[in-house]
């Protein structure tokens, strides 16, 4: 589903992505790991058009990438999260999904319909999936941290992906919250079928749910292996696990 070839990347002389190559399947859930610094979130910008590499081509279902805007990217079938939460704090839960649907099917500029009428019930599948139905009507600025990575996620869902990237998705989380949301991210692969690509700090998350992990190191993948295999890996344990 997701080949990258020898991608790279470097601001002002410093190379955050260095000659970078990865293969998902689809179906895959895929762990990228590593130090603070080591691209992770670099990489994932250059997968989905938000900077340009210098060099290097990425495919998705066959069709390249690069040069590609955004929101072309998106509608391809490939959705991501942030690091940071990125929703619309002043409107209801139930309409930052709505929003989603609405600019999915290019309804933003539809005459003579209200906006509030569409997409009622499909809101309410995705809400029920992210179980935020009793948040519905609550701002979504005033909802607790947790919740509001949830809403993410399901504004991220709602552009119907069949690749979703994960910017550590449990960031910030307390040990119930992070429980609860790799719960969630199971049952969303097993519900909606999507082929998933995660940067994550927590081990426990990440031998939790990957079928198979990526090192970065310096902007270089150092190793990609399943999960048993790389917590053993001797290189992986120097540089990031914290063990010889």
């Amino acid at each position: 589903m997701l080949r990258i070839e020898g991608i790279c990347k470097s601001f002002d002389g410093f190379a955050a992505i260095r000659n970078v190559s990865l293969e998902m399947m689809a179906g895959e859930t895929h762990a990228i790991i590593g130090p603070n610094g080591a691209g992770k979130t670099t990489l994932f910008n250059l997968i989905t058009g938000h900077v340009q590499p210098d060099r290097g081509n990425v495919f998705f279902n066959g069709d390249p990438l690069i040069k590609l805007a955004p929101h072309k990217i998106v509608r391809l079938g490939v959705a991501r999260s942030f690091q940071l939460i990125n929703v619309y704090p002043r409107m209801t839960t139930f309409e930052n999904v709505q929003v989603a649907l609405i600019a999915r099917d290019k309804h933003t500029f539809k005459w003579f319909t209200l906006g509030s009428c569409l997409y009622q019930n499909e809101t309410r599948e995705v809400l029920e999936l992210l179980g935020l139905v009793d948040e519905a009507t609550q701002m979504a600025g005033e909802l607790a941290y947790g919740k509001q990575k949830q809403l993410e996620l399901a504004i991220t869902l709602a552009t119907n992906p069949k690749l979703l990237l994960l910017d550590e998705p449990t960031a910030g989380m307390s040990p119930g919250e992070t429980t609860a949301a790799i719960r969630l991210i199971q049952q969303i692969r097993q519900v909606r079928d999507v082929t998933v690509l995660f940067t994550e700090h927590d081990m426990r998350v990440v031998f939790d749910i990957a079928d198979r992990v990526s090192v970065l190191h310096h902007g270089e993948v150092i190793a990609s292996d399943t999960p048993a295999k790389i917590r053993l890996h001797p290189e992986v344990r120097r540089v990031y696990l914290g063990s010889k």
